[in-house]
């Protein structure tokens, strides 16, 4: 397939036989065929609106403008946003009235734009871009991604993306066709991730502000019952991103199906899954500007990162 990057109509061609992730379903979107993402021709979004949670250095004190965009090519169990990700929750806009969007967040005083699974719309994305860059938009834009991204996807933001902001979810893939659906997520992220390196490169941040500029932040979700998934040291990340900061979250929320996480007095979290309990201990250090998890089902069992 052929993916337009030019400034007319023709970037509708990349959604004649849609192939923008790994799972290239071909379908023709522009006669409403639908792929395992769900998207059709048209934008959909769930949400633009500021947002306070997310790293200190994208949220800040006054928050991210984040489009929270409909559809996902991944089906969590887990996923804490399933309304919009897999229900398809949103509202159909223009591409025009997107961005607008983006500069009513600027406006509101967001650090940047934060594009939340966008990459069913990047070809209407890029457009909407280009014409607020026109209109005036200068706050950095954020790509805030799963990290199951096709590479020649990736390629057609580059020079319309300053920070790159992907998951990496899984280092066993079996594990993430079981709680997500999807074959091939750790080589096609670290791919994914390799290209997102090669557009923004090494971390800029404003001294005065604290702010990101420029660069990659990688994310990963320690899942309980399966600490192993983020203790496994095969796929050694810093070999593809020298330079970048990584960070490890457990995310406190989780949202669907039979994975349920709950808390012991003591605040420890431990997920839940067909009845079967499991608890972990994290512990978080800093050295030369990676951060060293310990992560254990029982004690501390420390990661070289």
């Amino acid at each position: 397939m052929l993916f337009y990057k030019d400034n007319n109509m023709e970037y509708l061609e990349n959604l004649k036989k849609c192939n923008l992730c790994p799972h290239k379903c071909g379908v023709n979107r522009i006669d409403g065929n639908l792929g395992r993402c769900k998207a059709g021709s048209k934008v959909k979004i769930a949400l633009a609106n500021l947002h306070f949670f997310e790293e200190p250095c994208i949220s800040g004190e006054k928050g991210s403008g984040t489009v929270f965009f409909s559809g996902c090519n991944l089906s969590c169990k887990f996923c804490q946003n399933y309304k919009i990700s897999q229900e398809y929750l949103g509202k159909e806009i223009e591409i025009d009235e997107l961005s607008k969007e983006f500069l009513k967040l600027q406006e509101m005083g967001a650090n940047n734009i934060n594009l939340v699974t966008g990459f069913m719309y990047i070809p209407q994305i890029i457009e909407a871009l280009k014409i607020a860059k026109k209109d005036g938009l200068k706050i950095p834009v954020v790509y805030n991604s799963s990290g199951y991204e096709s590479v020649e996807a990736l390629k057609l933001l580059d020079g319309y993306i300053d920070v790159y902001l992907p998951d990496f979810k899984y280092f066993d893939n079996e594990l993430a066709e079981r709680l997500s659906g999807i074959k091939n997520y750790k080589e096609n992220a670290i791919l994914a991730i390799q290209e997102m390196y090669k557009q923004c490169g090494k971390l800029e941040i404003n001294e005065e502000t604290g702010m990101i500029k420029k660069g990659l932040i990688i994310r990963h979700l320690a899942l309980p019952n399966y600490i192993e998934n983020s203790k496994n040291d095969e796929v050694r990340l810093e070999r593809y991103t020298a330079y970048s900061t990584l960070f490890f979250a457990l995310f406190e929320l989780y949202g669907k199906k039979d994975l349920t996480l709950c808390r012991t007095d003591s605040g420890k979290p431990y997920l839940i899954e067909n009845g079967n309990a499991s608890k972990i201990q994290i512990s978080i250090s800093h050295s030369d500007g990676f951060v060293a998890v310990a992560l254990s089902d029982e004690g501390d069992i420390g990661v070289d990162i």
